[in-house]
């Protein structure tokens, strides 16, 4: 359907060479301009953005006029330079582009060169600055704001700027990214020369064996950089050294042995650790914002929250995150932490109530007896006046909560950035769960094993005795809110291939698939993956 903008605008320009040959034809270059317009008019019909932006500029060229030679390379430049940054560049066409460029000997066809050099930048500029995809398309856990930009002002700033320079800022310009690009082209190299070699069979490869598993592993190793060329063929202390140093870039226990979660990581091919590095890399342009220069970072897949102070970390902690289960699988999303709760009651959600609880207080009403059950008043209800039989999960008129105390779900506090999901980070008295490699456990939130450290390096920037303020709030036992004197932004995001504040590259598992779809929708989308050279 042709947008307003365009319908006016082919008229009009029609009516303009119409008037032109009735008062007696035209001046060629004349001609030659209104054909140019017409064109561009022809081609941008049905683009309100494209249509807008030539009829404020009177049709201007912006790609093929006789002065824009730098502005067609650098876009050109661009455009080849798409897989190096694991967008799809089918999408774009950069051949094609030349070839319009190149033919273009008329008006008419610099008019249609011009609107698909634009449509091209605009595709380009959109997926580079805040990624290819449609998060929540692909997963409804991914629940985040993309930072799109306005494509009019996008095309007018562009129009306005040095071509070069304005492509190249486009996308993240943060260590991250930098270090998956990098990362992107090691694997790359390693795929141009076959990979990482075969496989290491077994289960376990234990320091003191020998023979070819050793073999295997430690030529798979010398393959991903973990140590040195070697020709010994035991488990020996340089071995063993190399083994941990992968263990702790793929969080698990660096113990040296080589058991059955060690080998099947080392056993990944590097074009599965590829495609995680690409999804990666569009992860970090789906938040290609300011971070804030003081902010909360959960990663997910690796169980671990930071607090990150002008761009190094200041604080870490391990997390447990929600189960791999519907309906309880941490989102991902940003927001700002803006006060904690000392002491917290904890009002147990509807969908907990009526599909633990419930059923057990039906068949006994004096089960989970730590709970209050409460009336729409408020009101704490005897459960000997509740016959819990009577109703159903629809029907079920009572909330359960239960009082501030050391046993509370909760622990003794938690961290509040209000959002529509209900999720929050807080503390909890199951402990022995942060022990382990895998700490998917919760319903949802984000339960912290350091809580009270965690306080402390929250307050320390409003108050000299952080711990001092806190634990009077904790020792008065009152459920109590505590405000931060300034807002933490607080990003909750899902990363299986990331860079660490020292600059190594780790890998977790893909615990609730949501890579696997992501990069399903980028092969679907034309993303592929190419060894070094290709």
């Amino acid at each position: 359907m042709q947008s307003a903008v365009s319908r006016r605008s082919i008229p009009a320009l029609l009516v303009a060479l119409t008037l032109a040959f009735v008062v007696g034809g035209l001046r060629p270059a004349v001609a030659q301009d209104m054909a140019f317009k017409q064109a561009v008019a022809e081609a941008a019909v049905g683009n309100e953005v494209l249509a807008t932006f030539y009829r404020t500029r009177d049709y201007k060229p912006l790609f093929t006029g006789a002065k824009d030679k730098r502005r067609r390379s650098a876009l050109i430049r661009a455009l080849d330079s798409a897989d190096a940054h694991g967008l799809p560049a089918r999408r774009y066409d950069p051949e094609a582009l030349k070839s319009a460029f190149a033919s273009a000997k008329s008006p008419r066809d610099r008019g249609r060169a011009e609107v698909l050099a634009a449509r091209m930048f605009l595709q380009y500029s959109t997926d580079i600055q805040s990624g290819a995809m449609t998060p929540r398309r692909i997963d409804s856990d991914i629940v985040r704001v993309i930072p799109r930009r306005d494509p009019l002002l996008q095309l007018q700033a562009f129009s306005k700027s040095s071509p070069s320079g304005f492509l190249k800022a486009l996308p993240p310009k943060t260590p991250q990214y930098n270090g998956l690009l990098a990362e992107k082209m090691r694997l790359e190299k390693a795929l141009e020369k076959g990979g990482w070699g075969p496989q290491v069979g077994g289960s376990v490869v234990k320091p003191g064996q020998s023979g070819a598993q050793v073999v295997a592993l430690r030529n798979r190793l010398i393959a991903m950089g973990y140590m040195k060329r070697s020709a010994s063929q035991s488990y020996d202390g340089t071995l063993q050294k190399a083994v941990q140093a992968f263990q702790i870039d793929h969080g698990l226990a660096p113990d040296g042995v080589a058991g059955e979660g060690t080998l099947k990581a080392v056993n990944v091919s590097p074009q599965v650790r590829l495609s995680q590095v690409i999804v990666a890399m569009e992860r970090e342009r789906w938040t290609n914002i300011p971070k804030g220069k003081r902010h909360v970072l959960v990663n997910i897949p690796e169980y671990t929250a930071r607090i990150i102070d002008n761009g190094k970390e200041t604080f870490s902690t391990r997390v447990v995150v929600g189960k791999n289960q519907s309906g309880q699988r941490t989102p991902e999303f940003s927001d700002t932490m803006e006060f904690m709760v000392i002491n917290p009651t904890w009002n147990v959600p509807r969908s907990i109530t009526i599909k633990e609880y419930l059923p057990q207080l039906q068949k006994n009403p004096n089960a989970v007896s730590h709970l209050r059950v409460v009336d729409s008043k408020g009101r704490t209800i005897s459960r000997n006046s509740v016959n819990f039989s009577q109703y159903t999960a629809a029907t079920f008129p009572y909330r359960l909560k239960q009082p501030p105390s050391q046993g509370n779900a909760l622990g003794q506090v938690k961290f509040m950035f209000p959002n529509p999901y209900n999720i929050y980070l807080h503390d909890t008295p199951s402990k022995s769960l942060f022990a382990r490699d895998r700490r998917a456990f919760s319903h949802g939130c984000v339960r912290v094993a350091d809580p009270f450290d965690f306080a402390h390096a929250l307050l320390a920037r409003q108050t000299k005795d952080p711990e001092g303020l806190f634990q009077s709030r904790l020792n008065g036992g009152a459920e109590s809110r505590l405000d931060l004197a300034e807002p933490v932004p607080v990003h909750l995001q899902y990363r299986t291939a990331f860079v660490t504040p020292k600059g190594r590259i780790n890998y977790r598992s893909d615990i609730y698939g949501r890579d696997a779809k992501i990069w399903a929708a980028m092969k679907q989308a034309g993303v592929r993956l190419t060894a070094a050279g290709s």
